[in-house]
Parts: structure tokens; sequence; C-alpha cells
């Protein structure tokens, strides 16, 4: 599994720099099939990334760009009349694909967006009164730009919840980003060497692993610990985080440890994955806004108050 992970680091790393929290929540959210939002400014190696990925484990690859005038229709395909034999036919859209990119999914309205909910959340689209399966395995990473706010729409609760992580990236090191200039303007950045491995196989192999993968139940009571504690009366909170990031977190714990080499999850696995499970899982009041108080800041509060198993 180390050498798998390595192998797949190495191969994204000829071309992406230092982004290792992206790379690293990619593999996670794959490997326990989840989805992730990633929030950060224009030009952060966000889609370059996802594209390695897909080129490093030989998965299909397929990115939409949302914009206001978007149809549902445009992501998931329709029904299209042939004259020739008089009939309808189905005209897959791009969600059929193993790793989709919804880049700035918050330029489109609520009804776009929850074109994705079917697929993210059952593996399947509805066009028509048929149901298709989409492709295993299946993983949307949706981008947002946090310093535009006009024209966009705010993504709902219910769509929020249905990504597994969201991790905020942030402008590289000086020293990265004068080797990205460097790679960009003179084209050396390397080709990347599609792994000669079964993903599939792989990613089977990889989730009995996980599943195998020891947590004390003292560490079970931590995570549900800081989950119930999102839901505690706060003024800085109008909302806490689902039952569904209780099992987000406890996935992600476990592949966590496997990824780090261990048999066994500890509390600092649970707390690296704790941010990226639940900062968008948290509605901050218009109190905590005004003051300019972050969910992560809370999340920090929250966890240095819960006791250590």
């Amino acid at each position: 599994m180390q050498t798998l992970i390595s192998n797949i680091k190495q191969e994204v790393a000829k071309v992406i720099i230092a982004q290792d929290e992206m790379i690293e929540g990619l593999l996670i959210a794959l490997v326990c099939e989840g989805h992730i939002l990633v929030e950060g400014v224009p030009g952060l190696a966000k889609t370059s990334t996802i594209k390695a990925l897909s080129t490093a484990i030989d998965l299909d690859f397929k990115r939409v760009q949302f914009t206001p005038d978007l149809l549902p229709s445009d992501i998931l395909g329709a029904q299209i009349y042939d004259p020739s034999s008089n009939s309808f036919k189905i005209k897959k859209g791009p969600i059929f694909t193993n790793l989709l990119l919804a880049d700035e999914i918050n330029r489109s309205p609520s009804k776009v967006q929850s074109a994705l909910l079917e697929a993210m959340q059952e593996r399947q689209v509805t066009i028509g009164d048929k149901s298709f399966e989409v492709g295993y395995p299946f993983m949307v990473m949706a981008t947002q730009n946090p310093l535009e706010q006009e024209g966009v729409y705010r993504l709902p609760e219910a769509q929020l919840d249905r990504f597994m992580f969201k991790i905020l990236i942030k402008h590289n090191e000086y020293d990265d980003e004068l080797e990205i200039m460097r790679r960009i303007a003179n084209q050396t950045a390397k080709e990347i060497t599609t792994l000669s491995i079964s993903i599939i196989g792989e990613l089977k192999e990889i989730k009995l692993k996980i599943k195998n993968i020891y947590i004390d139940p003292k560490i079970e009571k931590y995570i549900l610990d800081i989950i119930r504690a999102t839901r505690e009366e706060n003024s800085n909170i109008t909302y806490g985080a689902s039952p569904r990031a209780s099992i987000d977190l406890y996935k992600a714990s476990k592949a966590k440890a496997l990824i780090d080499g261990k048999n066994f999850v500890s509390p600092s696995d649970v707390v690296s994955m704790a941010y990226l499970v639940l900062r968008h899982r948290i509605g901050l009041s218009y109190q905590a806004q005004a003051q300019k108080i972050e969910a992560d800041d809370i999340l920090k509060d929250i966890i240095k108050n819960i006791p250590i198993p």
C-alpha cells in the first residue's frame, strides 16, 4: 500500500509542486469513495492535480466549467430524438467518468449544483425513466474561488454535506513558487508515466485493508465527541455536523493510518482529518462572520477542550 501511494505521489509530483494536502486528500477520498471540495484562488494547480492523478492511475477524467447558463442536462445528459428511428436515444453527459472536475461549482445556481447529488450519493444518474451507473471508481472534485462574490451562488447545506473533505489551498512557499515559475516558463516539467497497475483491483484490496485497520473504542468515542461538540449551543455556530460527518471522519481516520503505514488509528489521525471533514459542515453565525471567526478556529477550540484518549 505504502509503495503504491508513494509511486502515485511521485508521478503527480512531476508536474505538481508542494500541494501535499490536496494530493493526499484526493487519494484518501478516492479509496473511501468520497468527494472533495477545494477552495483557493485561481492558478494553484487544482485542475492540474486531478488531471495528473487520472493520468498516473489511468482513470477517465472530465472537466465541467460551471457557469450561470449551465443546465443539468449539460452535466447528466438527455434524451435525444432520433428521426431515423422515430425514437428517443440517451446521450450521456460528462458525469459518466471516473474523476469529474466541477470547476467553480458556485458559478451555477442550486438547480445545476443539485444535478450532481444523485451521482455523488447513489453512484447513478437518472435520465428520463431510466437509471444508469456512473463509472467505478467515481469521484467529484469541485472547486470554488473564495475571492469573487459577484455572480456566485452559495452551495446548499445538503450539497456541502455530500463532500467528504473541504481542502483550503494557499499560495506556495517562496522556493516552491520559484521552481514552478522555472518549470512552466522553460517547459521543463516531466511527463507523467501511467503506472502499470489495475487500479480497480488495487482499490478493492486497499478498501479491505482499511476495513482491517484497528480502531479502539476510545478512539471511536473521541470521534463522536468531536462531532457532537459541533452541535452544542455556541454563539458562533448556527448548526453542527450531520451523522454523515461522523462516518466520513471514521473512514478518513482509518485511511490516513493506512497511508502512514500503521495498522491502528491514533488520536493524531483523527485530529488531522477533522478539519478537512468538518470545516464545511459547520454553519457560522452572523456574529462569528462579523468577527471574522473561521470554522477552523472553532474546530481548534473544540478539539482543544476534548480530552485525548
